[in-house]
């Protein structure tokens, strides 16, 4: 492989983690920037549920998650699955016919393309999984057993206390100010907040929902989407629940030993019209509450709006960009499934220069610089 002299990873969430720890451990010199602290932007404030099941718009996507998953339990085995990963499965039913009649046909879907699903009635959930769940006994209930959850800001510090222990760098609260280029437009240096310029040869723009900003830095322009979530985590003296789950109006997953996350769209959907995010998390709480009675004494303990770091198109951009040389990007939704994989086959594209056909489709030069 050919071995670049300096790599500079901007954004240290999930996706950024994955690429410089794997540009590290094959000899890179990796420096990681993030204007804040390594895994405390929307990597720390996203459901985190590892999945494909919910990614059948397009096969080679469903495909890529189904990678990300795998890629989980492969890092899981390399540097320890201990207080980051928790592939408990996952749980989802609906009280809305047409919802469950669309879910029980992906269902179908997703079977013949061999992924595992299993069936369960309410009342077999309650006996088998979930003896906390309130829910109506003939209820069907889909369960995705190759699925669970991650602890992202565990995940990123491990990833960089790995890469910095063999010799990559950090600068955080550090903001990109500039890039710079060469005559012949190729990456040449990096211009922090702090005052310092760093010589780079590789620029990866893992910025997240500020990706649109680092790309306009350069002569690149990189559409992003709007669309803000809500995530508000509960404190508990018991977690009441073992595994992510997708229940009626709430999604529900534990977060430790005495922690509950909680998230819902029809409540994102409610964000540009209410104020106070306090509000935004009693609805949350609230909902929750019909599904897990014994979340009724909990205490809202945290709520926070982010925007998801999601391409105009809908999906990822990753790879090189041909007009700037040296400049690649590693912009995602589901960046907690696809970190692993994402940082896996773009540190192997930018030190060896092979483009890997899972990520075809997902290309970078779809937007037009």
């Amino acid at each position: 492989m050919k071995r670049p002299e300096r790599v500079a990873v901007i954004g240290v969430g999930v996706i950024g983690a994955s690429v410089g720890w794997n540009l590290s451990r094959h000899g890179a010199e990796v420096v990681f920037i993030d204007a804040g602290q390594p895994g405390e932007g929307v990597t720390n404030w996203s459901f985190s549920w590892v999945n494909a099941s919910n990614k059948t718009a397009r096969k080679s996507y469903f495909d890529l998650n189904v990678a990300g998953i795998s890629a989980h339990r492969e890092l899981a085995g390399t540097i320890g699955p201990d207080s980051w990963w928790y592939p408990s499965g996952h749980l989802r039913w609906t009280d809305d016919p047409t919802a469950e009649a669309k879910f029980l046909e992906t269902a179908e879907l997703l079977a013949a393309w061999d992924y595992r699903v299993e069936m369960y009635t309410g009342a077999e959930v309650r006996s088998r999984f979930e003896p906390a769940l309130m829910m109506p006994d003939d209820v069907p209930v889909l369960f995705y057993p190759d699925e669970g959850w991650v602890h992202g800001r565990h995940l990123v510090g491990r990833l960089v206390g790995q890469a910095v222990a063999s010799s990559a760098e950090l600068r955080s609260g550090n903001a990109v100010r500039d890039i710079g280029t060469s005559a012949d437009g190729s990456i040449r240096s990096v211009a922090l907040s702090d005052g310092n310029h760093l010589d780079v040869d590789i620029v990866v723009n893992a910025a997240g929902p500020s990706a649109s900003h680092v790309a306009g830095l350069l002569p690149r322009r990189l559409p992003m989407r709007r669309e803000p979530g809500v995530v508000t985590r509960i404190d508990c003296a018991q977690v009441p629940v073992h595994r992510v789950m997708h229940a009626p109006h709430i999604e529900i997953r534990p977060a430790g030993d005495t922690s509950v996350v909680l998230h819902s769209r029809e409540i994102d959907a409610l964000i540009d019209t209410v104020e106070d995010q306090g509000q935004l998390a009693q609805l949350l709480h609230e909902s929750a509450r019909h599904v897990v009675p014994a979340l009724g004494n909990s205490r809202i303990a945290e709520t926070r709006v982010v925007d998801r770091p999601i391409p105009a198109d809908g999906w990822p951009s990753v790879g090189a960009v041909a007009s700037v040389p040296g400049y690649y990007e590693a912009v995602s939704h589901s960046g907690i499934t696809l970190g692993p994989v994402i940082g896996r086959l773009l540190a192997s594209e930018i030190l060896s220069g092979t483009r890997d056909e899972l990520l075809a489709d997902f290309r970078p030069e779809r937007f037009p610089s």
